[in-house]
């Protein structure tokens, strides 16, 4: 039996301080559509939208952040690993300023907010990775180890050296009530002399011992504090790390076994599990084979040879995703020129495939039955893979925008599960001339 995925039941907000401004911020969780994700909206940017995925992730010490075009989303893993936990698929997640409020520090506010809210099952199957490949990244001392398991969902084993307190070592199997109750609690923490230099630094000034968690040299809480659990700091470095693997955008079966890895190391594994995604999702697509053929092509779209550069559509997802199969064969009539001892697909006819893809799923809105995709302009263009004779590349594509006569779409191609190429291409919408 597969699980539903789910959504909120109601919608909810909290207000509380940032905590790399000292802002009050306040984070309204909305219910979302099947298929939707997780994702933010910076309602003082006028709504404008950051996917909570692990391609969104920019560099920032000390915590995680998601970018697109100009708006990003700070301090996301706390309410990310509650969602995680909770099992979480579709929310629209609306924030008014760049960051999501500290609130005490821990994931236990954002879950006690979601579950006043409630959960809705949806009707439809939630998007699930198996882990069959092991995955080790590494950096120094601090590893991140991504194993197969025979059990269901996901178990996690963290250990932390706190230098002079020794190492602390928690380990726990994903589930809501164990979370709410043995995760959740635990709180941001730093030691005397980091919080001293940052202090110094000019950061955390609005904070004090009594609001934030600070541990003396033999491990004690500063001012008012108390430690929740003798080992609290290790179980708040497994909250991190479940907020971080959640990046992927589902669910894993698997075993995570973390040895003093942060944000950074956190999110290169995230990085190797959309990999192991992506592979899996391509099987699963080619082995049902085949939406459209060629000949429905033909009726979709106004190319033919030799600018026909789609095959097959494997998979349509409403009017968000579509994924679709270019098979690359030393027949093309571009190698007898590029290059006749070395063929190599010119990059703008991958682009063009990608752009063709798109112009599947644009015709898949009901306001652009009809329509003509003039292309517009291509950003964020990145030729990642030589493409050679027998590549077949698999052309993804899903919507960004569609408003006013004009389309922003996000299309990628991989050769397995290689990123060859990936691009944002924003298309005109024209009405076709008369036959």
């Amino acid at each position: 039996m597969h699980s539903p995925q789910h959504t909120l039941a109601s919608s909810v907000s909290l207000s509380g301080r940032a905590l790399f401004s000292g802002r009050t911020a306040t984070l309204t969780l909305r219910p979302a559509p099947i298929n939707h994700g997780v994702v933010f909206a910076r309602m003082d940017l006028k709504g404008a939208t950051v996917p909570a995925l692990i391609s969104r992730v920019v560099r920032r010490p000390r915590r995680t952040c998601i970018k697109a075009g100009e708006a990003s989303v700070e301090t996301i893993e706390h309410v990310m690993s509650a969602m995680a936990a909770l099992g979480v698929d579709n929310v629209l997640c609306e924030v008014d300023g760049p960051e999501v409020p500290l609130m005490d520090g821990s994931a236990l506010p954002f879950v006690e907010a979601i579950l006043s809210a409630g959960l809705a099952a949806q009707d439809a199957k939630r998007r699930t990775l198996t882990v069959t490949e092991p995955i080790m990244v590494r950096d120094g001392d601090a590893v991140v180890a991504i194993l197969p398991s025979t059990e269901r969902g996901a178990q996690f084993t963290y250990e932390l050296d706190m230098g002079p307190l020794g190492r602390q070592a928690f380990a726990f199997d994903l589930n809501p009530g164990g979370y709410a109750k043995d995760v959740a609690p635990a709180r941001t923490f730093s030691a005397k002399a980091e919080a001293e230099a940052a202090f110094a630094a000019g950061l955390f000034t609005h904070l004090t011992v009594d609001d934030a968690l600070v541990l003396d040299e033999r491990g004690r809480p500063l001012g008012r504090n108390t430690l929740r659990f003798d080992n609290e700091p290790v179980r708040h470095k497994l909250l991190d790390l479940i907020g971080d693997l959640y990046l992927l955008g589902a669910p894993i079966n698997g075993r995570v076994v973390a040895v003093r890895s942060g944000h950074a190391l956190n999110h290169v594994a995230a990085r190797r599990l959309a990999a192991q995604l992506r592979k899996q999702d391509h099987a699963a697509a080619l082995v049902g084979a085949s939406r459209i053929d060629i000949r429905g092509l033909f009726e979709m779209m106004p190319h033919r040879y030799p600018m026909l550069m789609v095959d097959r559509v494997l998979e349509i997802d409403g009017d968000k995703r579509a994924v679709g199969v270019k098979n690359v064969t030393i027949n093309e009539p571009f190698f007898q020129g590029h290059y006749p001892r070395n063929p190599i697909m010119p990059g703008v006819l991958i682009l063009e495939a990608l752009a063709q893809m798109a112009g599947v799923l644009l015709g898949q809105h009901a306001e652009n039955i009809g329509k003509l995709p003039l292309l517009l302009s291509l950003d964020r263009v990145k030729l990642r893979k030589p493409v050679t004779p027998g590549d077949q590349l698999i052309l993804e594509a899903e919507t960004v925008r569609v408003r006013k006569g004009l389309a922003h779409m996000r299309c990628r191609a991989y050769v397995a599960e290689d990123l060859a190429a990936e691009a944002e291409i924003k298309f005109m919408l024209l009405d076709k001339p008369p036959a």
